[in-house]
C-alpha cells in the first residue's frame, strides 16, 4: 500500500491520479491534499477519500476551507508554507507535485528532505532548479517517478535489470542506464497548429490556442503545446531525471499521440512505449512503480488505429524549442529565466496584452537580458525567477504588475 500526499489535488493531474486512486484502493492510499484556492472541491475530495489534512495556498480561501472542514475534522494548513509542510506529512511515503510552475519547487526539496518518493509532474521543477533537486534526491537517497507521459514513457523503457535509470539510482556502484542510450525522443502532438502551415501567429485568438487536439490539460500546458514550449521544457526535464545531454533528446511531432517516447540503445535497437492519450496511465505507473497492476483502463487497438506518422518539427515556426536548447546548454540560471519569462508571456497572451507570436518574442528577450549566473541554490533560482517576471511583464506592456 502506497500512502500518498497529492499536492495540487483540484488540477487535471490531481483528478486523474485520483481516479487512479480510486481504481485501486488496495494500493494506493491518499493521505493528504493540497489546492490553491478551490476549497470546495478539495472538502469534497478529502470527505471521498477520508482524508484528515489538507493544505489550501491562498490564505483567504484558506480561512473559507477551515469553515467548511471544521465540522468534519479535517485540518486546514494554510500558505506556502502549509503547502509544504503537508509535503513532509509523516502518514505518507509518496508526494504527487502537480502544482503550478515554480510553486513546485520548496514542498519536493521537503518532501525529498524528509526521505519522500516524489512523483513529478511539475515540469518548471526540474527545468529551474534540476541540478539543485537532483542533487537533493541522491543525498536522500529516494526515488523521483516521472508523470508526465513522455518522460514515463522514457523511464519505463529504460527499465531493466541490469542498469538503473538516473531518477531512481540510489547507489553510484549501480549500472547507468545512460551509459547504454544513444539517444533520446520525445514525441509531441504538435497542438492545433502544427498541421497548420499558413496560420499566421500575429492573429491566432486564446481560444485557437487552447482547443489541443488530444489532451485535455491546464490553460499555461496548453498554450505551451501550442508554441511548442512543453517540448522545450521536457528536453530539459529529461536531461535531469536521466542524465542524458540535452543533445543527445530530439523530438518527433506524433499527431496521434499513441507512441509517447523512444530510446535508442548504444546497439542501434529502439524501444518505445505505447498507449492510448490518458493521462492515468503515467500517473499509475508512478504510484505503483515498480509494479504494474491490473485497472480499468482504455485498451490500444493498434489495428483499429491504423496508421501512426512522425515528423521532425519545424523549429523556425516554433522558435520556443531553439530558446529551450540554448537555455539548456548555457545552464546556470538561464533555465528559470526563460520558464518565468514564458509564464508571464502566457498569461499577457490570454489577456490580450501581446499576440500569441509575442509569447516567444518576450522570451527571447528577456534570456538576452540576462547576466547567467550558477543556479545551485533555491535563492538563487527564485531571485532569477523574479528578476525575469519584472523583465518579462515590462516588455508586455504590464509595467508594475509584479505576481502572474
Amino acid at each position: 500500500m502506497r500512502s500518498v500526499v497529492i499536492l495540487g489535488s483540484t488540477g487535471s493531474i490531481g483528478e486523474n491520479a485520483l481516479k487512479v486512486a480510486e481504481a485501486l484502493p488496495d494500493a494506493v492510499r491518499v493521505a493528504g491534499l493540497a489546492t490553491r484556492s478551490k476549497v470546495t472541491r478539495v472538502i469534497d475530495q478529502a470527505l471521498q477519500f477520508s482524508v484528515e489534512v489538507v493544505a489550501v495556498e491562498d490564505r483567504a480561501a484558506a480561512a473559507e476551507a477551515a469553515a467548511l472542514a471544521r465540522p468534519h475534522g479535517i485540518q486546514v494548513w494554510a500558505g506556502a508554507e502549509g503547502v509544504a509542510a503537508l509535503a513532509g506529512l509523516a502518514a505518507a511515503d509518496t508526494v504527487l507535485c502537480a502544482l503550478v510552475g515554480l510553486a513546485g519547487l520548496q514542498p519536493v526539496l521537503t518532501a525529498l528532505e524528509a526521505g519522500k518518493d516524489v512523483a513529478l509532474a511539475t515540469k518548471e521543477v526540474l527545468v529551474a532548479a534540476g541540478e539543485l533537486v537532483m542533487r537533493r534526491r541522491a543525498e536522500a537517497g529516494v526515488s523521483l517517478l516521472p508523470v508526465d507521459s513522455e518522460h514515463s514513457a522514457l523511464f519505463q523503457c529504460l527499465q531493466s535489470q541490469a542498469f538503473s535509470p538516473a531518477c531512481v539510482r540510489t547507489r553510484d556502484s549501480e549500472p547507468a542506464a545512460e551509459d547504454r542510450v544513444a539517444h533520446l525522443v520525445l514525441t509531441a502532438s504538435g497542438g492545433p497548429f502544427a498541421a497548420r502551415h499558413g496560420i499566421d501567429f500575429e492573429r491566432v485568438t486564446p481560444e485557437q490556442a487552447l482547443d489541443h487536439p488530444r489532451w485535455t490539460m491546464g490553460r499555461k500546458v496548453t498554450i505551451d503545446s501550442a508554441t511548442m514550449m512543453n517540448k522545450g521544457l521536457e528536453i530539459m526535464e529529461a536531461q535531469w531525471l536521466f542524465n542524458v545531454p540535452a543533445a543527445r533528446i530530439g523530438v518527433a511531432v506524433h499527431p496521434e499521440s499513441i507512441v509517447h517516447s523512444l530510446v535508442t540503445f548504444v546497439d542501434g535497437t529502439q524501444l518505445a512505449q505505447l498507449s492510448v492519450p490518458d493521462m492515468r496511465f503515467p500517473i499509475q505507473y508512478a504510484l505503483t512503480w515498480p509494479d504494474r497492476l491490473a485497472a480499468p483502463m482504455p485498451a490500444l487497438d493498434l489495428v483499429s488505429q491504423g496508421c501512426l506518422t512522425f515528423e521532425a518539427p519545424d523549429e523556425a515556426r516554433f522558435p520556443c524549442l531553439r530558446l529551450a536548447r540554448e537555455a539548456a546548454a548555457a545552464g546556470g540560471t538561464l533555465p528559470a529565466v526563460l520558464n518565468a519569462a514564458d509564464e508571464v508571456a502566457v498569461e499577457a497572451f490570454l489577456a490580450g496584452a501581446i499576440p500569441f507570436a509575442g509569447i516567444w518574442r518576450t522570451v527571447e528577450q528577456v534570456m538576452a537580458a540576462h547576466a547567467v549566473r550558477p543556479a545551485a541554490t533555491r535563492e538563487a533560482i527564485m531571485e532569477a525567477d523574479a528578476w525575469a517576471r519584472v523583465a518579462a511583464f515590462e516588455r508586455c506592456g504590464m509595467r508594475g504588475t509584479n505576481k502572474v
